[in-house]
């Protein structure tokens, strides 16, 4: 997993979150960051909002990954 992906999800959390991810496992971290990845590519509902503002699809994602677990 691409360092930069954990990356892009751990700036798409909010600060509490931010924090809270990084102190897991870097392994965790890549778990959670490719389902991330996953939501974003399978929900047709945050295309819509990623037209309008990719900043808040990503952070959208990110807490319903976070909602889930891991996926």
């Amino acid at each position: 997993m691409s360092t930069d992906t954990v990356g892009r999800f751990l700036t798409a959390l909010d600060p509490d979150h931010r924090k809270a991810v990084s102190a897991k496992p870097r392994e965790e971290q890549e778990q959670l960051a490719a389902a991330w990845e996953r939501e974003l590519e399978s929900d047709t509902e945050l295309d819509s909002l990623d037209e309008l503002s990719p900043a808040a699809a990503e952070a959208e994602a990110a807490r319903r990954v976070l909602a889930r677990g891991t996926g």
